[in-house]
Parts: structure tokens; sequence; C-alpha cells
């Protein structure tokens, strides 16, 4: 089978096998990895090397001969002192062969046609030259790369040298894995310095096809035995010279090669389409899904969302077809439930004041048992705060009017009596991930919480993550247990202990949790604070309708846990196929 076969054949595989990563990317869509583009281009890379991409024609002269020339200018070079004599090289043994070469191709190495990491003779310390940096040098397949212009008295030291013509790989992680690697071309006085993370090697002889040596040091199979090389430790690990002056290349006739790179070039330009259109189906599948579910929350009631949702219930399995796409829907459920769009409202049901009137009873009898203290009288909420017009029946408060809001901290770490007797739980806000905490990883003392700032919250309070998560990531859970938290953490323990309304409160944060975190200050990774949780306005509806809006939101929730564990099944089936078509293609 033709590698265009390959493509066109299997097209949908290809284009489909999605991975959704951990972690935002760059551009809209930077949740989602193009698995299957990526494995083809690295299929494409590996048959070029392998002698798979283009059929051998047996009038081409075999690599041998180019060899014995580059052997003999290697030869001259060093007889003119413009070289070292190398040390013999052992033969390359069977077992260090990965693949069975085609006819006419020979197992080579940089060293045997290349000088590794040579210097360059600048005399003058005003003369200009080129500095690249690593940022400078990118993954593409053309190996192309940026540079700065330096004197060379600023950079003569502590620099790696090199010149128009050589070939470069980053050496350390992660750069090595990406594949950051480089043809240095164009450099001011045809040569440069730069980063001190990179091996070199200079070709002897100008009949070698740079592109082609190129795509070697970039195949995955490369990649995989250098990274099993590295040395050193961890986030400092480096590809060690050896590896790279003596790994066996596979060296085809001179012809072939440029054949190769002119349709691994012509092949890469279809997988760019490809992953083009890829994209844009996504975007234009997310902005779908986006004005879609704006129906949804633009509905003037509940008839109206009814007939919105049936219109998209109708098309559930073209709509809803990523991660992305199904959390939208969840999030769009939330906000419709804290809106007082999910149900229907009954005229008959009593209204959120009274519900306020008795929680304010509540409290007042807490502070005549000395249980809480009195709280300063909080001003009303004016018109310009309140982001949404609410039903009838419905009340704007904020939280700390029907809530003791606090935190807690840690214990010193260089006390061990506060820590080496485990009696109470302790929450941190790395635990605040899982919608439950039936347990922590970390236990306090009684004299811990006796002599510090922890104080211990009873089963059924929520907790928030106030920083250290992220700004994206919500992060409420409730306590299924008595527990202190640490100082990132907001305790929320609501004075009404009807379950429902502790469901309503908690799916109220779910939905808020990223808006409140805009609010919060600090770069990448914005803190909260009490008095932003505490002052944190909900809508509070009637507390029959709470129950009927909570259990609604669950029946929700679980057909879109169904779709998202279908979607993730599929797309693992996807990945496996696209990972099959791969492995036969090199076998």
């Amino acid at each position: 089978m033709t590698v265009e076969k390959l493509i066109t054949d299997h097209i949908d595989i290809w284009s489909s096998a999605l991975q959704t990563r951990s972690a935002a990317g760059r551009g809209s869509n930077g949740k989602i990895d193009l698995y299957g583009i990526k494995k083809l281009r690295e299929l494409i890379l590996e048959l070029a090397v392998r002698g798979k991409l283009v059929p051998q024609d047996p009038n081409d002269e075999p690599a041998s001969e180019l060899l014995k020339r580059i052997a003999a200018e290697k030869a001259e070079l060093v007889k003119q002192g413009k070289i070292k004599k190398q040390k013999p090289l052992p033969e390359i043994s069977e077992d260090e062969k990965p693949f069975e070469l085609p006819v006419g191709w020979e197992w080579t190495t940089l060293s045997e046609i290349a000088t590794i990491n040579p210097k360059i003779e600048v005399t003058d310390d005003e003369q200009d030259i080129s500095f690249v940096p690593m940022p400078c040098i990118s993954t593409r397949f053309d190996g192309a790369h940026d540079q700065e212009i330096k004197s060379w008295g600023k950079v003569k030291k502590g620099y790696t040298h090199f010149a128009d013509g050589d070939i470069a790989i980053a050496k350390i992680t992660p750069c090595f894995e990406n594949s950051k690697a480089v043809i240095f071309k164009g450099l001011k006085g045809g040569v440069g310095v730069g980063t001190t993370e990179l091996h070199v090697a200079r070709p002897i002889s100008s009949e070698l096809n740079l592109q082609y040596i190129l795509l070697n040091i970039k195949s995955p199979h490369y990649l995989s035995m250098g990274e099993s090389m590295m040395t050193g430790s961890a986030g400092q690990k480096r590809v060690p010279r050896n590896f790279f002056e003596n790994y066996p290349l596979p060296f085809p006739p001179i012809a072939e090669q440029i054949r190769i790179v002119e349709t691994f070039s012509q092949l890469m330009t279809i997988c760019d389409q490809l992953e083009q259109q890829s994209l844009s189906s996504l975007d234009a599948h997310q902005q779908l899904v986006k004005t879609l579910l704006a129906t949804l929350t633009d509905s003037q009631n509940a008839e109206e969302l009814a007939e919105n949702w049936v219109r998209i219930s109708q098309h559930f399995d073209t709509l809803f077809t990523t991660e992305a796409s199904i959390d939208a829907l969840k999030q769009t459920i939330l906000q419709l439930a804290v809106m007082g769009k999910l149900v229907s409202q009954d005229p008959n049901d009593e209204p959120a004041s009274e519900l306020l009137k008795r929680i304010e009873q509540e409290k007042t009898q807490l502070v005549k048992e000395g249980k809480i203290k009195k709280q300063k009288p909080l001003p009303p909420v004016s018109d310009e705060e309140k982001p949404f017009e609410l039903p009838v029946g419905w009340e704007w408060c904020r939280i700390i009017e029907i809530a003791q809001v606090g935190t807690g901290a840690t214990p010193s770490r260089d006390n061990p009596d506060y820590w080496e007797t485990p009696e109470f739980n302790w929450v941190t806000s790395g635990e605040t991930s899982l919608p439950f905490i039936f347990n922590t990883a970390e236990k306090i003392s009684g004299k811990a919480v006796k002599e510090t700032n922890v104080s211990i919250y009873s089963p059924g309070t929520l907790i928030i993550a106030m920083y250290g998560q992220g700004k994206t990531r919500g992060q409420i859970t409730e306590l299924c247990i008595s527990a202190g938290t640490n100082q990132a953490c907001a305790a929320i323990q609501l004075f009404n202990t009807n379950e429902y309304h502790r469901c309503y409160i908690k799916l109220f944060f779910e939905k808020s949790y990223k808006d409140l975190r805009e609010l919060a200050a600090g770069g990448a990774q914005p803190n909260l604070n009490l008095a932003k949780v505490s002052n944190t306005l909900v809508p509070i509806p009637p507390l029959s309708e709470q129950i009927k809006i909570t259990c609604k939101v669950e029946e929700l929730i679980k057909v879109c846990d169904t779709l998202k564990s279908r979607l993730q099944s599929a797309q693992q089936t996807r990945l496996h196929l696209a990972d099959a078509l791969t492995d036969a293609a090199l076998n």
C-alpha cells in the first residue's frame, strides 16, 4: 500500500483520533491533541528513514560509493590539518541495527560523515555574528531557526559554535524529546554561536543531503532511543555526545535521499492541510455548540427552555462530540439552574424571603447562645451588583448572610507534636477537586488544633479552594467527615442544614467558581480571600424549588457523564486504531 493510499483510505481515523490534554494550550482548541494526525506525521517520517516511503531504483549509485568519497574527503582534510584524525571506529554490530535496510543502503554514523561540535574562527571582536538561543530553534521538519545579531567579543566565550550548513539537535530535556533540531543557514557572516545545550555536526561533503540527515535525528525511533540514553537528574537530563555521534543512521543512495525529502515534504503539506481542516472543524463545532447553548440561557421561561432543549436534544450525537462541549453543556445546566430557568416556578411555593427570615432567626439564637459572634449589618444588594433578574419569589443575598465563612492554617512542620499524633483530619486546597471528602492525606494532633488557628468543621461543610489550583478548575467539595483546613481553603457552614439547600448552594459555587476566581488577584494563579468569598452574591429560590432544581441538575449531569463516558470509550478506540495502523505500516 502506498503512503498516499494509507492516508486517503483511513482519513477518518487520522482526523478523528483526538486526545484531550489535561492542561490548556495555545488557541481555542488548546485542550485537544490531534493525536491521529500526529501519529500520521510520525509514521511518514519513520517510513522515510526505513526506505519504505519511495520505491528503490536499481540504477541509483549505491550509498557505499558516496560513503567512500566522504571517507576520501575526510582523509584529505586530516592531511591538510583542517580536522583531527579520528580513532578507528568499531563496525556497527547486527544488534545495534534497529531494522533491515533496502538494497543499496548502508549503515553509517554522524562521526563518519561529519565533524562533531566544531569550532569557528573569528578574529575581530567587533565583527557581528549570529546568536541563536534555544527559543529561536523550532521543532519544524525543515530545521528552521530565528537569530539575533551580536558582536563576537560579547559572545565568544561560553557558547556553542556553528556555521552555515551545520546540523544541530537540542540535547537537554524536554527540548530533545520535542524534536528541537536545526539546519543552520543565513547566519551573519556565515557563523554563529548559541545555547550550550546543542550537539552540532558539520557535514564533511557538500554532496550530503542535509534535510535527509535532519529527518533521521527527528525520527520517532531516534528520539525514543536518545531519551533512553539520557543521563543526569530530573529536569536536567541530557543526551550524551556518544549517542549523537555514534547512533546508526540508515543511509540511502543520494538520488533516493532527494526523492525521500521531496515526497516527505509533499506529504507533510497534506498533513498540514488535514490538520487545518480538523482545527477549523473543531472551531466551527465549538462555535455551534456555544450558539445553541446560548439559546437555552436566553430562554425567557421554562416553557421556551423546554422547546429549545428538545431542539438541541435531537442532535446530541453530533453536537456533544468533545469533552469540552459536554463540559459546556454541564455549565449551561448549572447556569440555567441558578437563573431559575431549569424548572418551572410554582406561585404557591413559600417565597425565599421566608426561608431567609428563618435563617436570620437561627443566627440570632446562635448569637444569643454564644455559639457565633454577632455580624455587622450588611448593606443591601444594589441593582448594579445583580448580574441578572430573578424570578418571582427568589431573593439575592450574600453567602455571609446564610453561612459562617472561615478558613484554617498550616501547623508548623518543624513541630513534630503537631503531626505525629493523627487525631484530626486536615484538608488542603489540592484535595478539593473531588465532590466529597471522606478522608484526608494528612492528619494533625489535638495539640495543633489547640495551639494554632485550625478550626474543626463538621460534616456538611462546603470547602472552596482559594488559591493554588489554577484559574479555571472548579474547586468546591463537601466534608463527609469532621476536618480542619489549611489557609488556602474557605469553609462555608450553612445555618440551614436542609440537605437540598446545601446541594443548591454547592451547585451554585460549582457554576460560579470560575467567575469568582476572575475577581481574584495574583497573576497566573490568582488568589481569593475570605472577604471575596463571604460577599459572593447568591440567588436564593424558594426551598421547595431548590429541591426540584437539585434533583433536575442531578438527572441531567448523569446524562452528561454518560455522554462523556461513551465519548472517552470511542476516543480510546480511535487512538488504538491509529496506533494499529502505524504498527501495521512499519511491519
